[in-house]
């Protein structure tokens, strides 16, 4: 089949990296345009590594764009990681029309931030879909799913590292074959359904003290890396990373009740975390042992103010 990879980042570079070690017949990439930073995407730099033509359109709803599918003449599109809305008539160009990963088991979990949330709600499992996308938000019908854990102190980086994402280029893979032999499924999603949530961003990051202690640390671990959950420590915004659980149950929450070897130690309601990374505001990452060295912090301080 003639395909053409719609996607960005490091998990699009892997899914054609995929193709291209299977001699799959790769007639084009599209991907984001480029930003402001001068990086370049590394699905673009895969392209340009191996000749491919590279196309970055800043939307898909012009009629420019659908030429450009077009004389590609593809028979299947795979989308990996795409932010731009792709509309039908650009999708149902392909012979086959169009696959899409998205990282949850659709219908729950639609949306731009769909691993984020289950870990900060606190369920036990999450997955990914290969869909058929259509005009709404990953609302089109399945292809494939496949079932991913969430052990109790997994966060947003181990799942999608350890799980999603290599998992993910697999059943892409996967996705291929069956449309090349004529078994892809199409199961309708019901509209009334699952759930939608909006992006996770600092906004939806803040951390609250006084909840119980397992949607604090929820939350705390459904934004590591990214946005990364935070308090307030003396006016200052700090962000908070690597974390556990921690012994204590029995102080105002918010209040640093111990200073560690390893860690600071904040209560919450019913328990309390043990704080083990931050980013102070104007600064990088820190283990909290470095973090301690550069600031005052006591047993009785109190975070979130």
């Amino acid at each position: 089949m003639r395909i053409i990879v719609n996607g960005q980042q490091a998990f699009g570079r892997s899914v054609l990296e995929a193709l291209l070690e299977r001699d799959e017949e790769v007639v084009g990439v599209f991907t984001a345009p480029d930003g402001d930073s001068g990086s370049q995407d590394p699905l673009k730099e895969c392209a340009i590594e191996n000749d491919l033509p590279v196309i970055q359109p800043k939307s898909f709803r012009r009629e420019s764009v659908r030429e450009q599918v077009s004389e590609l003449n593809p028979d299947l599109c795979v989308m990996a990681y795409v932010t731009l809305f792709v509309p039908e008539t650009v999708l149902n160009i392909p012979t086959h029309g169009t696959i899409q990963y998205h990282p949850s088991l659709l219908p729950m979990h639609k949306g731009p931030s769909s691993i984020n949330w289950p870990i900060i709600f606190g369920e036990e499992k999450t997955g990914l879909s290969i869909f058929w996308p259509d005009d709404g938000l990953d609302t089109g019908p399945i292809l494939m799913q496949k079932e991913v854990a969430i052990g109790p102190d997994d966060t947003l980086g181990s799942v999608y590292f350890n799980h999603l994402y290599p998992i993910g280029v697999d059943a892409m893979m996967e996705s291929v074959d069956l449309v090349r032999n004529g078994d892809a499924p199409r199961i309708e999603q019901d509209p009334e359904a699952g759930t939608y949530e909006g992006w996770c961003r600092a906004e939806q990051a803040e951390i609250d003290w006084t909840k119980p202690v397992d949607e604090v640390y929820n939350l705390i671990r459904g934004c590591n890396p990214q946005p990364g959950a935070w308090t307030l420590f003396k006016g200052e915004r700090l962000q908070i990373f690597d974390s556990r659980r921690g012994d204590s149950d029995d102080s105002n929450p918010g209040q640093v009740v111990a200073i560690k070897e390893d860690c600071i130690e904040v209560a919450a309601d019913g328990g309390s975390i043990d704080i083990l990374r931050v980013r102070p505001t104007g600064g990088g990452k820190v283990h909290v042992p470095e973090f301690i060295e550069s600031v005052a912090i006591k047993v009785g301080d109190v975070l979130g103010k």
